[in-house]
């Protein structure tokens, strides 16, 4: 009966409405069940499914036809204007219309839906039983084993002395593009470090700060031609620390 009320939270967690003080909370339960990261797990992916049909749909020519009679049948109101006018303002009009949607599409499809990609993976290797493919605290063979995964190399930054310590990676995918997820801990709190090819994301507009997506923070930058994102419900202090380290290896 005790997992029935972490399952309960879980649609509450995808959707970024859960406390912070219950998200630490689930994030160790996720961690330690079984049952629970199978059922976040699925959740996640339905989630992703339910996203992806979402954008399926497009509008067949008899739609528009009849969309475009409804409209011509209403009955209009005439007022007559200055055939200059006229023209100046529906083109005023389409200029403005156009300018706000290409903003929203960028902010939308840019680092809006991005971020929550990235959020998703994140969550998925919380969820998972087996979060990692190298499971290794030395970054001396955490880094070769993407040798020949991934079409470029990377750097991990020595963490003795630091509060950071490094469980594992795997490759993970971003818009068709393989690239490394390295996973890391600092106390509680597990940190997902995304690497891929700058070129391969596309004209993506991404904020170079620290937002929050779905009740985590992701922080990004770019450096030496690869893009780095880091996931994690730790303190911003914990992510900035750990893109300095990154930074000085790489």
């Amino acid at each position: 009966m005790a997992c029935e009320s972490w399952k309960e939270k879980l649609d509450a967690y995808f959707d970024g409405e859960l406390p912070a003080t219950d998200v630490r909370a689930l994030n160790e339960h996720l961690a330690q069940c079984a049952s629970c990261s199978a059922e976040g797990l699925r959740r996640v992916q339905l989630k992703r499914a339910v996203q992806a049909a979402a954008h399926k749909f497009t509008p067949d020519a008899a739609f528009r036809a009849r969309i475009q009679k409804q409209i011509s049948s209403s009955p209009r109101r005439t007022v007559w204007l200055p055939n200059w006018f006229a023209a100046f303002a529906c083109a005023t009009a389409v200029l403005v219309i156009g300018f706000i949607f290409v903003k929203f599409q960028q902010s939308r499809t840019g680092g809006q839906q991005l971020f929550g990609e990235l959020v998703d993976q994140h969550v998925a290797t919380l969820a998972s039983a087996n979060p990692v493919d190298v499971i290794s605290t030395d970054r001396h063979t955490v880094k070769p084993w993407f040798a020949g995964k991934i079409p470029f190399t990377f750097n991990i930054p020595e963490l003795q002395g630091t509060p950071f310590a490094l469980i594992g990676g795997k490759v993970s995918y971003l818009r068709q593009s393989s690239g490394a997820e390295l996973i890391f801990r600092t106390g509680h709190h597990q940190i997902s470090v995304f690497i891929f090819q700058e070129q391969k994301l596309g004209n993506v507009a991404v904020s170079q700060n620290a937002q929050s997506a779905l009740s985590f923070q992701v922080e990004t930058w770019q450096q030496n031609g690869l893009r780095f994102f880091e996931v994690s419900d730790a303190g911003p202090h914990d992510l900035l620390q750990l893109r300095d380290l990154l930074k000085a290896a790489n």
